[in-house]
């Protein structure tokens, strides 16, 4: 079972307040996005409790791709107590992401 989170307009501001979650702004039809998975999957294999590892589909949740100014997927998002501290776009590496995680964390 995955151990990363679909989060939608209902649950999204509750599953980022009070924690670091690195959150996956993705959609079905696009190809690098597809490809982040299965390292999104070894990063919160990796991190653990410590931090959520979260998709959220632009197609799904317009209104959060737009919050969040997301112009172009994959767009990485990590949040600190419902601030962004990091981000990027297009697909990115586990260390990539394990190290801004990290930095978030301490």
């Amino acid at each position: 079972m995955s151990k990363v989170k679909h989060l939608d307009s209902s649950n999204f501001n509750d599953e980022v307040k009070d924690k670091v979650v690195l959150v996956d702004f993705w959609a079905e039809w696009c190809g690098p996005c597809r490809m982040m998975l299965p390292v999104l999957e070894q990063v919160a294999d990796e991190i653990g409790d410590r931090a959520v590892i979260a998709k959220v589909n632009v197609d799904e949740a317009q209104e959060l791709a737009v919050k969040y100014g997301v112009r172009s997927i994959p767009a990485l998002f990590l949040l600190k107590n419902s601030e962004v501290v990091w981000q990027a776009v297009g697909v990115q590496s586990k260390k990539v992401l394990i190290d801004a995680i990290e930095n978030a964390l301490n």
